[in-house]
């Protein structure tokens, strides 16, 4: 195929990579990103009574997504005391197993998650403005699209320490995102309410404490 191409492009360095790493790295590979659109910034982010949400994840139901880590999350969180709240945009028609699940882990650790089901694009921008925070715990992207819109109407970004994300945005804070523990410790701290640091004691108070 690479034999029947003058050039390659993709919308971001990390897929450049892979491109060559996978077809031969003297392949002419250019990065040119783009969008269908603008978002519309002229919706602004007020925050104050129109704020429903205090993290969105918008994302389709596929494996790599990671919605699992992320209920694991929410699950730590509320073991915590703490519950933000939560919203998600998958459509329980095309991922019905998931759909059943985030209702399950709602239900029974009592989660302040709402799962939207599947948003038209034209109506993403009410949630956004609707939302805190976009958290984006995906594994693997060729874009992230949404990091992209949140980013452009100046919604604060947790997303997972990747390649993919600092491609095309800046994150206020990041996780491990095969850790849940990593993905509720960033919550933590974008609320202002940190994971507390284990204290590191000396050897005289170990030993006084496993042999009292």
């Amino acid at each position: 195929m690479s034999r029947n191409c003058d050039r390659y492009i993709v919308q971001t360095p990390s897929m450049a990579s892979i491109v060559r790493r996978g077809l031969g790295r003297d392949l002419p590979v250019s990065v040119l990103p783009f969008i269908s659109r603008v978002a519309d910034t002229s919706l602004g982010l007020t925050g104050g009574s129109s704020l429903q949400y205090d993290f969105v994840y918008v994302a389709s139901g596929e494996v790599h997504k990671n919605h699992g880590n992320l209920l694991l999350a929410w699950r730590l969180l509320a073991e915590a005391g703490l519950k933000p709240s939560l919203a998600l945009t998958v459509d329980a028609l095309s991922h019905p197993s998931l759909a059943s699940e985030i209702a399950k882990q709602r239900d029974h650790h009592g989660l302040n998650i709402v799962n939207l089901g599947k948003v038209a694009n034209t109506d993403m921008p009410v949630i956004y403005k609707s939302s805190s925070a976009l958290i984006f715990p995906s594994k693997v992207e060729s874009f992230g699209l949404p990091l992209v819109e949140a980013s452009q109407l100046g919604l604060p970004i947790l997303a997972s320490e990747l390649d993919y994300v600092r491609d095309v945005i800046e994150p206020v804070e990041t996780f491990d995102p095969e850790s849940p523990v990593s993905i509720a410790r960033a919550v933590r701290r974008f609320l202002k309410n940190p994971d507390p640091i284990t204290p590191v004691g000396t050897a005289e108070e170990f030993l006084t404490e496993v042999l009292k």
